[in-house]
């Protein structure tokens, strides 16, 4: 439950943003209006519709709000820089950690951009659903969401004329959620945000080409794969793991959760380095790990991982 102190504090942190943000918009309705729209975001509003929002904030009808977002002129990219920017100053430390991850939003219609009948990991089966590829920025201070792209399925990027009617840009084409992960890696790599990690579940994780982003990028990086993930000059990484005697695992918490430390039994293998990328010139600067996460009630439960890191880094 939100405290009444809490919520105070909410309100000033959002006179703040919305001091950050508020240029963007050019009149003085329009800098009203998002305000409201933002706060009836975070209010308990039951379905967050144009129609109750609007009601949250007093309006007499959506019309204000539905002008917003469908007539407006604003751009979301522009918010997106003030807001890491934002992030960066309050947030903002040298081991920072970028998080990558999709979820999917449920939808009754057909219209909405990207909507189709699609796997939604949100749902854990296949719903007709929009789906979003995000980025969060996470330190010691907190976490703030601080980038998205919307995935559009070939259903979608080849019919220009539904794409139109859901104002789609028209330059828009094709990409997967892991080319739309690249894009918005590269994005914060090159924002105010200091970022020295970047973690994603294993849809991200098992790409090549994500994860050699990375090591192109100089960044440290640990990503979940599947078990059948091969690694560089090992074979698959549950056999890796299976001929692992009990003394290499370690119990170790992850952190405090809802129920307590969530502690696992963690093994870790060193990998043979690629001279490309963990070299600078005969000194190894960076490390290749393989990580195994097994549950301590259920040993049969293994994670898998795999870790591209500095040299002083410890699991």
């Amino acid at each position: 439950m939100i405290t009444e102190c809490v919520a105070e504090q909410w309100d000033l942190e959002l006179d703040d943003l919305f001091m950050t943000i508020g240029h963007r918009f050019g009149r003085v309705e329009l800098r009203r209006r998002m305000r409201d729209y933002v706060r009836g975001l975070l209010a308990p509003v039951a379905r967050k519709n144009s129609w109750q929002l609007a009601e949250q904030a007093g309006h007499a009808t959506p019309d204000g709000l539905q002008h917003l977002l469908a007539g407006a002129k604003w751009n979301p990219d522009d918010i997106r820089d003030d807001l890491q920017e934002y992030v960066a100053a309050k947030l903002g430390e040298n081991d920072g950690v970028l998080i990558i991850d999709d979820t999917g939003f449920i939808k009754k219609g057909i219209t909405s951009a990207g909507v189709q009948r699609q796997y939604s990991g949100t749902a854990g089966r296949t719903e007709n659903c929009q789906i979003g590829v995000f980025a969060a920025y996470a330190t010691t201070l907190g976490r703030a969401p601080v980038d998205r792209e919307l995935y559009l399925p070939k259903t979608w990027t080849e019919d220009r004329e539904r794409c139109r009617a859901a104002k789609v840009p028209h330059e828009r084409e094709f990409a997967t959620k892991g080319e739309l992960a690249r894009h918005i890696v590269l994005r914060s790599l090159a924002s105010p945000l200091p970022i020295a990690w970047v973690t994603a579940d294993a849809a991200y994780g098992q790409e090549s080409r994500f994860r050699r982003l990375l090591e192109q990028s100089g960044v440290g990086y640990v990503l979940a794969v599947p078990k059948s993930q091969f690694t560089v000059g090992c074979p698959r990484i549950d056999g890796l793991f299976a001929q692992a005697p009990a003394e290499a695992w370690e119990r170790i918490s992850c952190g405090d959760g809802a129920k307590g430390p969530r502690a696992y039994h963690w093994a870790a293998v060193r990998l043979p380095a690629v001279a490309e990328f963990d070299y600078q010139g005969e000194v190894p600067h960076r490390m290749r790990w393989a990580l195994a996460r097994r549950s301590i009630s259920k040993p049969d439960e293994i994670a898998y991982y795999l870790a591209h890191a500095p040299l002083e880094a410890t699991v």
